[in-house]
């Protein structure tokens, strides 16, 4: 059963204002569309759904845009994407007539004279702040709650992920409607509605961030592997 509405107060809510742990409860037991629908019902337009034009994004994209054609979407274009996945954004938006906004920060020329040539080989969580963390608070400063397409067999550090819940990080709500996905789940929803994908994931990358620092990985091997591979950094800070 699909939770009913809940009435927020004020212009940005909190953890007041929500009930959260009785809803993220009830929607553990809905689907990824139902758990949309209730977040629009809840959240009207200050909504916004991040897009790393990875898989799950192609699942996401598709699933929001048929339960609202209003869906706002998302994403941070570091400028050292994979051209692959500049197409995929192009390739997803034609197919399910949506837009993506474009956030981005500082040019690499600008980083390399402030912080030195190549810092992604030399301190690669500032890159991620300056690339990623910083242009998603710019994002998600004017809404109430933002998707993710984060699941829990992703890695360990992602399987206790909530479909609900306040993010501290950015100090708004969170939903996670594919939390309980399986990478099968992915592929099949993919196949039967014949979405755009980015075509790395077939080359050996179930994982794609930036170029610099993001590698393909062997079968078997685990999901998250090829990222910053060969030190202790498994996230770039936004999940």
């Amino acid at each position: 059963m699909k939770p009913p509405p809940v009435t927020l107060s004020g212009t940005v809510p909190t953890p007041a204002d929500l009930d959260h742990e009785e809803i993220a409860a009830k929607l553990e037991d809905v689907n990824a569309s139902e758990a949309l629908e209730w977040m629009f019902e809840n959240f009207g337009s200050d909504h916004y759904i991040a897009c790393s034009f990875q898989k799950t994004s192609s699942v996401t994209a598709h699933l929001a845009s048929t339960v609202n054609p209003d869906a706002r979407f998302f994403y941070l274009d570091t400028d050292v994407l994979f051209e692959e996945t500049y197409e995929t954004r192009d390739r997803l938006a034609a197919a399910l007539g949506i837009e993506f906004d474009r956030f981005h920060n500082l040019t690499l020329e600008e980083q390399e004279a402030e912080h030195g040539p190549e810092l992604w080989n030399r301190n690669p969580d500032a890159c991620c702040g300056i690339r990623k963390v910083e242009p998603m608070r710019q994002a998600l400063s004017s809404v109430d709650c933002w998707v993710a397409g984060v699941r829990r067999a992703d890695s360990s550090s992602r399987a206790k992920t909530p479909k609900f819940g306040w993010d501290k990080r950015f100090n708004l709500w969170k939903l996670n409607p594919l939390a309980d996905w399986t990478e099968r789940d992915v592929w099949n929803y993919i196949r039967e509605h014949h979405l755009p994908y980015n075509p790395l994931h077939d080359r050996g990358y179930p994982s794609i961030g930036c170029t610099h620092c993001t590698q393909p990985v062997e079968p078997g091997g685990d999901l998250r592997a090829g990222r910053w591979t060969g030190l202790a950094k498994t996230e770039c800070g936004i999940n």
